[in-house]
């Protein structure tokens, strides 16, 4: 027992010089340190319970800080009174194991022990995963933390499942695991529930851990990784797999572990790769030709999850669709498959589609993304795109516009028609990009009429109705919804105004082209520049092309007047040019200045995408998952930036 001692206070001593050499304090942290000046904060007994070892990284006061360096291995000499305890514990663990509970303070996530440093000491020297201890919680005072913020979701899960070996990085990552295993953060959990996710997290640890060891690491969390893996492999079959089925998925998905954990490092590629060469735009298509070597057409599928004569969204991407045929003649065939709103569905689709020999499958909506992986995965030879912003994935690639440029043009021109300074907005989906197309209007709006005020409702939202919000208001202008659902055709779309008898006049309207942007895609391929060459392999790659790429436009109506066309055009041609931008300099939201008035930047493109701000003119909220329609939860299921 006497060799063991000194072998840990060998790497006590080594763990103290090394902290020694980076400028690093050398012994155990002490939690009272740390909470200076904070006050008395409230503490919460949480009870007797295994805490994973790895987590306890200090002690409560600073009483026998130095007897340990920051490793929890001994410092002080052998043959000391200290030296016996600790052999003496170490004895008993390996004869009939600890039993008494060490008493530990935990505090956001980690815990500091108040007795028991010598048990923690001896179980970290043996490599034990868990140690069994009394809890006490301490609360953090400021909620407005970005990390506070997850701690305090995490509470809400560990009142349905009390383990802290499941800690995320990400907020909402809590939400969307209880979502996968079929249930919430607010009701309790089947018993049978609750024991599936203890055994799929465990089985999972092991593997993942056990290859994140051999690899790179990863800036992500054991539990993010998960969430990853369940999101295109079945939870249970984790619990069902062998150890060699569950390792070799985790390497086939390496690549997905490797992006997410760089989530907020997209390469947004704002212009195709034809605009950079110059030359395929205006390259007839009896030249294209001659590119494609491969002896037989492109076979691209679509995959709709409802049909397109009943989705304002999906029809757009139906006229682009059948704009391929027109353009590429018998070099481009394409497939629509309608209806695949279930994983079985759509999952027969990508089978039936890939037996035909199409080497793209494109999936319009953002609801389709986690579908969409799982197909990629399974199916790696295949190019999969999915119509979304801002979501992180190596097998997927995603694209987009950049409506926000549109939204801004006609923010200024429906300021310029109205005389009350009262405009209406009515927005869909709370998704990534809708948020920025909203502030995008509102800013336009502003620069016309610094009085104006843009009152947002949601068209998504359970028994609300948006015109009887607009009627309340006296607004006359209003923003609609983006275009027209063949089914249900009116003149309700883009920026129009009611009337004093109840017509509508049309004032102007935005244009996805969906035709050019597949017409431009398809180019790429067949001149070789697929996917983007700059683009990075370690992140996420999402094409949002703009009005400079000419897949995003206004169009006004003849009846405008002269002064107005010009005041378009005019921003229209900054905009393209890149002199102009609406999130450029000063920005304000509803709760405090953005960004500041000497910036002469604009925001990212990750800020843009992922807005979850509304600007401070703006009347109106963002709502919550729980408000809106069964086809709204839907939508946000995947890129919400909404609350639950």
């Amino acid at each position: 027992m006497k060799d063991e001692y000194v072998r840990a206070l060998r790497k006590g001593r080594k763990a103290y010089q090394k902290a020694v050499a980076e400028g690093q304090y050398p012994f155990l942290p002490a939690l009272d340190h740390f909470l200076e000046g904070q006050g008395r904060l409230p503490e919460v007994p949480v009870g007797i319970l295994d805490i994973p070892l790895a987590q306890v990284v200090g002690t409560r006061t600073r009483g026998r800080q130095e007897a340990f360096a920051a490793n929890y291995m001994p410092m002080l000499d052998e043959g000391s009174e200290f030296s016996t305890k600790w052999n003496t514990l170490y004895e008993a663990q390996i004869t009939e194991g600890i039993r008494d509970a060490v008493k530990v303070y935990e505090y956001m996530w980690r815990f500091y022990t108040l007795e028991g440093n010598k048990r923690v000491s001896v179980l970290k020297y043996l490599e034990v995963p868990t140690i069994t201890a009394d809890v006490t919680r301490i609360i953090p005072a400021n909620r407005d933390d970005p990390e506070a913020k997850l701690y305090f979701e995490f509470l809400e899960f560990f009142e349905i499942i009390p383990t802290y070996d499941i800690r995320f990085s990400i907020p909402g990552s809590y939400a969307k695991l209880a979502e996968a295993f079929g249930c919430d953060l607010k009701n309790p959990w089947p018993e049978e529930t609750m024991e599936d996710l203890r055994s799929s997290f465990n089985v999972f640890s092991l593997v993942y851990e056990a290859e994140a060891a051999a690899n790179q690491p990863l800036n992500m969390t054991t539990a993010d990784a998960f969430l990853v893996y369940i999101g295109i492999f079945p939870y249970k079959s984790l619990i069902d797999d062998t150890r060699k089925d569950i390792t070799a998925k985790v390497q086939k998905i390496w690549s997905e572990f490797r992006v997410e954990s760089n989530r907020y490092d997209i390469d947004f590629v704002e212009n195709p790769e034809t605009e950079k060469s110059e030359s395929l735009l205006t390259t007839p298509i009896k030249m294209i030709k001659s590119v494609r070597t491969w002896g037989r057409r492109l076979k691209i599928a679509f995959i709709y999850d409802i049909d397109p004569e009943n989705s304002r969204w999906l029809y757009g991407h139906e006229l682009g669709r059948n704009h391929l045929s027109e353009v590429f003649g018998d070099l481009v065939e394409t497939k629509p498959y309608i209806g695949c709103d279930t994983e079985e569905k759509f999952m027969e689709a990508v089978k039936d589609a890939i037996d035909n020999k199409c080497e793209m499958i494109i999936t319009p909506s953002t609801a389709q993304m986690n579908l969409t992986l799982k197909a990629a995965v399974e199916y790696p030879k295949v190019k999969f795109l999915n119509c979304s912003v801002n979501l992180s994935t190596s097998a997927v690639i995603s694209y987009y516009g950049r409506m926000y440029e549109a939204k801004f043009l006609m923010g200024a021109l429906a300021a310029s028609v109205s005389r009350n300074h009262r405009l209406g907005y009515v927005a869909d989906y709370p998704i990534y990009g809708t948020v920025a197309n909203i502030n995008a209007f509102a800013l336009g709006a502003a620069i016309i009429d610094p009085y104006v005020e843009v009152h947002l409702a949601w068209s998504t939202l359970e028994n609300k109705d948006w015109h009887q919000f607009m009627q309340d208001r006296g607004i006359r202008v209003v923003s609609g919804l983006d275009m027209i659902k063949p089914s249900e055709a009116n003149r309700e779309y883009g920026i129009f105004r009611f009337n004093e008898d109840g017509s509508i006049y049309n004032l102007a309207a935005p244009v996805w082209d969906w035709g050019r942007y597949y017409e431009l895609i398809i180019k790429t391929i067949l001149n070789e520049s697929w996917p983007d060459k700059t683009a990075s392999k370690e992140r996420a790659l999402n094409y949002w092309w703009g009005m400079s790429a000419g897949v995003i436009d206004v169009i006004l109506s003849k009846d405008l007047p002269f002064y107005s066309r010009k005041m378009v055009d005019a921003m229209r041609n900054a905009l393209v040019a890149g002199t102009l931008n609406p999130f450029a300099g000063e920005l304000h939201s509803q709760t405090g200045i953005v960004q500041e008035a000497d910036s002469m930047v604009r925001l990212s493109n990750e800020e843009i995408a992922s807005m979850n701000w509304l600007n401070d003119n703006v009347v109106g909220s963002l709502p919550v998952k729980a408000a809106l329609s069964e086809s709204g939860k839907k939508a946000v299921q995947t890129s919400g930036v909404i609350k639950e």
